[in-house]
Order: C-alpha cells, then sequence, then structure tokens
C-alpha cells in the first residue's frame, strides 16, 4: 500500500484526521518529529476517535531516520510550488505522498533531498495559500488508491 510521510506537522487535529485517514485506506502513517503536539493529546484523540488501534502509525526522530526505516524508492514532495499535479502521477504501491508542517509546507531544503523523486500540487484556484493538511493528504492518498483500483475496499 501508500505511504503518507508527514515531516514535522503542527496541529493535532490534522495528525489526528490522517490516522483515521490510514485505518480507512489502509495506508501506513508516518511521521517525522519534531511534531508540534503530543501524539497522545486529547485533540489528536478525538480527531482518530478509536481508529488509532486499526492504523499503522510510525514516528521518526528526523527525516533521515524516516528515509532509513522506509527505503523509498519513489518519494512525491507535495508543494504548491510544483508544476505537476498530483492526478499527472502513475501511483505504486509503496510509493511516498510527502507533506509539509501546516505553517510553511516543505522547505527547499527538504523539496532538494535526493530521495525526492518529483513535486507535486493539487490544483487550487489562484492566490490561495495551501489546503488544510489531512485535507490535501486524503485527496492525494485517495487518487493513488484509485488508481490502484481501491484494492481491498468494500
Amino acid at each position: 500500500m501508500f505511504r503518507l510521510l508527514f515531516f514535522s506537522p503542527r496541529i493535532p487535529p490534522n495528525t489526528g484526521n490522517a490516522i483515521r485517514l490510514a485505518a480507512n485506506t489502509g495506508c501506513e502513517l508516518h511521521l517525522v518529529e519534531p511534531l508540534g503536539f503530543d501524539l497522545d493529546a486529547a485533540k489528536v484523540r478525538r480527531a482518530g476517535l478509536d481508529y488509532h488501534e486499526m492504523a499503522s502509525v510510525t514516528v521518526h526522530p528526523d527525516l533521515q531516520a524516516a528515509w532509513a526505516a522506509l527505503a523509498p524508492s519513489r518519494v512525491f514532495a507535495f508543494t504548491a510550488h510544483a508544476r505537476r499535479f498530483h492526478t499527472d502521477v502513475a501511483y505504486e504501491p509503496g510509493d511516498v505522498l510527502l507533506f509539509g508542517p501546516e505553517p510553511t509546507g516543505l522547505s527547499e531544503e527538504i523539496l532538494a533531498d535526493p530521495h525526492v523523486t518529483d513535486r507535486l500540487r493539487i490544483p487550487m484556484l489562484p492566490e490561495r495559500r495551501s489546503l488544510n493538511l489531512a485535507n490535501a493528504a486524503s485527496i492525494a492518498m485517495y487518487e493513488a488508491w484509485r488508481q490502484q483500483g481501491f484494492e481491498g475496499a468494500v
């Protein structure tokens, strides 16, 4: 299946919603520290409800540890500054979908990381800054899963 990678997420409910997304799509959720909250915080639990037990969630101390654990062959970094749309890619199981922290997105340093295969964006109206992190991850994950025929879904 696919792997979501959140680099230093800051807003607890977004991560809670991503836990729910992971539980309902079968993707893995990987979080890179520092997190902007305690993973056991009430806001994370409330958004993730009882889905945490059904989701694959791994916390990595830094990005290098995440790369070592994931050993990715393809990493798609999502940024509002990319030219290609998220629908321009033929996703494959094992792909990593990388998202940055809510207030800033991914830095140029991370976007230039040699693990990053391509930069993608989700279309929006002009002069808009960004989508909510959990919403963007859901859009990307469902497109990737759709391309696989929603394998495993009922």
